[in-house]
């Protein structure tokens, strides 16, 4: 099979804030690789699979990000049922095969990955990537679409700290809008990992744009990097957007 993929774009969201004036022009960036791709529909704009899973399908939010999207670009945006009693993995699939574009929605990292492996998703999700569907998360959406997340087994111990695979279709480390805490749980995944791997704060309203052969680039501003020195977990100097 020839690997076609595209570039997944990992996106910060930027907590409380409201629908903007003008188009989020990070969204509008995400979109465009997906435009590019969708002959005859360029001029109204890409269709978007809206994977829910990490926030349970949440109907307030999927709105909130419906309306958001369709403001940067977007010609229709289309839920892939995952969650609750409308979920139907089928269904979710023929969404997302039929979609020109994925976008995977924030919540909760690890009760995301396992709606997917619930709904046998993961392997399909990874296989279209490969075909060259384009991909892009926000918040937890981001982490999930890297390689690998954090959770605590008990969450009063450190030392329960583990790591579980992620969707790895943009294969780095990252974590977003973590500025406010120091890059805990980023730090955290640093230390468990093997030695060599950087782990990446995307800075809330910023984006890590990672591209087929893994080079990366900063959108909107700073993503802060991370490394294991020795016990110590260091921070090293940030990727800035190019110009």
């Amino acid at each position: 099979m020839v690997d076609r993929r595209t570039p997944v774009y990992l996106l910060a969201g930027s907590p409380g804030v409201r629908l903007r004036r003008g188009p989020d022009p990070l969204l509008q960036a995400a979109l465009g690789v997906a435009a590019a791709g969708a002959a005859g529909k360029k001029s109204r704009g890409p269709s978007v699979a809206y994977v829910g899973a990490a926030s349970g399908d949440n109907r307030v939010f999927r709105l909130w990000i419906d309306r958001t999207l369709k403001h940067a670009g977007a010609r229709e945006v289309t839920l892939a049922p995952l969650c609750g009693r409308r979920a139907d993995p089928k269904k979710a699939r023929a969404v997302v095969e039929a979609a020109d574009i994925v976008f995977v929605s924030g919540g909760d990292v690890d009760a995301g990955m396992e709606v997917l492996h619930a709904a046998d998703m993961v392997e399909p999700l990874r296989a279209l990537h490969r075909e060259g569907k384009p991909f892009f998360g926000i918040s937890a959406g981001s982490i999930m679409l890297g390689r690998e997340w954090v959770r605590w087994r008990d969450p009063d111990d450190d030392a329960s700290a583990e790591l579980f695979a992620c969707l790895d279709l943009a294969p780095v480390a990252c974590d977003t809008h973590g500025e406010g805490d120091g890059w805990e749980e980023l730090k955290a995944l640093v230390r468990l990992a093997p030695a060599g791997v950087i782990g990446h704060g995307i800075v809330s309203g910023n984006a890590l744009v990672v591209a087929p052969d893994g080079a990366l680039a900063a959108l909107g501003g700073e993503v802060h990097r991370f490394r294991r020195d020795g016990g110590r977990v260091v921070q090293i100097e940030s990727l800035r957007p190019a110009g």
